[in-house]
C-alpha cells in the first residue's frame, strides 16, 4: 500500500538522518573533556549542549524505533495467542492506547512547543541556548511517531505484518 510505504520511508530517513546526532554529541563530549583534562579549560556550552542534542536524538527516533518493532512490548499474555489474534489484539490495542495518547502527545507538544517560541524561551546557566527548537522537535517527534501508528496499524488490519509469529514463553528460571 502507497501509504504504508511512504510512511515507513519517512520515519527510515528521519531514524538515518538522526541517528548522525549520537556522533555529534560524542564529538562534543570528547572535545570537551579533550579541554578539561589537557588544557585545564573546560568549555561553558558545552554541557547544555549536549544535553539538548540527547534530548533531540532521543525523542526524534520514536517513529523510528516503532517502525522497527524496538519499543518495549509486554506480551505475557499475546505470547500465547495465535498470530491472528495476536494481530487483532494488537490493533485494539493501538486504537484503545495508542492512539489516543499520540494524539495528545501531538496536540500537547504543539502547545508547548509556541508557547516556548512566543516567549523565545532559553535555558538558564553560563550559556543561553534557545530551548523552542527542540520543543519544536516534540512536535515533529509526535506527529512522526502518530503516522507510523497509522502504518503499524495498517499492517495489522491488512495483515501485512511478519513480527507476529507464535513466540515462545521465556525461561526466566
Amino acid at each position: 500500500m502507497p501509504i504504508i510505504r511512504m510512511i515507513d520511508g519517512i520515519n527510515e530517513v528521519v531514524g538515518r538522518i538522526i541517528s548522525v546526532v549520537a556522533i555529534l554529541f560524542a564529538a562534543i563530549i570528547i572535545y570537551d573533556v579533550f579541554m578539561r583534562n589537557f588544557y585545564g579549560e573546560p568549555t561553558r556550552w558545552a554541557f547544555d549542549l549536549t544535553k539538548q542534542l540527547y534530548g533531540f536524538y532521543f525523542i526524534m527516533l520514536g517513529g523510528y524505533a516503532l517502525r522497527h518493532q524496538a519499543h518495549v512490548r509486554v506480551d505475557l499474555l499475546t505470547s500465547r495467542l495465535g498470530r491472528n489474534a495476536r494481530r487483532w489484539v494488537e490493533a485494539a490495542g493501538y486504537v484503545i492506547f495508542f492512539f489516543p495518547f499520540a494524539w495528545v502527545f501531538a496536540r500537547r507538544s504543539w502547545d508547548f512547543a509556541m508557547t516556548s517560541y512566543g516567549q523565545r524561551e532559553v535555558t538558564y546557566g553560563a550559556v543561553q541556548l534557545p530551548v523552542y527548537p527542540l520543543k519544536i522537535a516534540m512536535f515533529v517527534a509526535a506527529v512522526l511517531l502518530l503516522i507510523q501508528g497509522i502504518s503499524e496499524f495498517l499492517k495489522l488490519v491488512l495483515n501485512k505484518t511478519d513480527h507476529l509469529e507464535p513466540m515462545e514463553p521465556l525461561d526466566v528460571r
